[in-house]
């Protein structure tokens, strides 16, 4: 199983039927892939797909896992241009607690 495959099923056991976030966000991993999370409707939908999305998160599979672990402070990974965030940054923001671990 790919990283990828992996980070998608916890991403999509952590959102759940309905999150509660009620917009769509994309993880986009350059060369590694991308991740949707349309939480625009119940229930939630997590794929592999590439679509429009009110938040784009751009960062690397590693800097992700690595904010997972705790090891990477999102604030800093912003500040430090490892992640992007385009669109709705408080929709990023709500997100966050869904990452941990």
């Amino acid at each position: 199983m790919s990283d990828l495959e992996t980070i998608t099923q916890k991403i999509a056991s952590a959102v759940g039927e309905n999150s509660g976030l009620g917009k769509i966000v994309k993880f986009d991993f350059g060369d590694d892939g991308k991740i949707l999370i349309n939480a625009a409707n119940v229930p939630n939908v997590v794929s592999n797909d590439d679509g429009p999305a009110d938040t784009t998160i751009q960062i690397s599979i590693d800097d992700l896992k690595s904010m997972a672990a705790g090891a990477l402070d999102p604030m800093m990974a912003f500040m430090m241009g490892k992640m992007k965030v385009h669109g709705d940054m408080s929709v990023a923001q709500k997100l966050a607690p869904l990452l941990k671990g």
